[in-house]
């Protein structure tokens, strides 16, 4: 059985390792104990929410990324293959597919009661304030 600090432990090495850093560098940097850290890589301590966002700042990874990864890697240990994270139960209806040019451009925040704007163009403020 495939457990989540293995994989997660194997996941932060590798980055560790891509980025030829070593365990005394990172776990400077994070503000971790080199063996608890060495531990963490192999596998053989859990690692705290706040321990994980300490050493992905010091391997300069999201901790989103990370934990994204280490979700596709427990997927195709344990299935030979990767999937989509989510299986659509049907098509959508086709008045739902379309999508017209003027609907793509509104913003997705909208205020309520707040008359329509076009879209900001990059680089220009956009404020909320009525």
């Amino acid at each position: 059985m495939l457990l989540l600090r293995t994989q997660l432990g194997s996941t932060l090495r590798g980055h560790r390792l891509r980025q030829h850093r070593t365990l005394r560098d990172v776990s400077g940097a994070a503000r971790v104990s080199l063996g608890y850290l060495s531990e963490v890589e192999r596998g053989q301590k859990e690692a705290s929410s706040e321990l994980l966002a300490s050493i992905c700042d010091a391997l300069d990874v999201e901790l989103a990324d990370l934990l994204a990864e280490v979700s596709l890697g427990m997927r195709s240990a344990t299935s030979g293959d990767v999937r989509p994270l989510a299986q659509p139960d049907a098509a959508p209806a086709a008045e739902e597919e379309q999508v017209t040019e003027d609907a793509a451009a509104e913003p997705a925040l909208a205020l309520v009661g707040a008359p329509a704007r076009p879209a900001a163009r990059r680089g220009e403020a956009v404020s909320l304030a009525a």
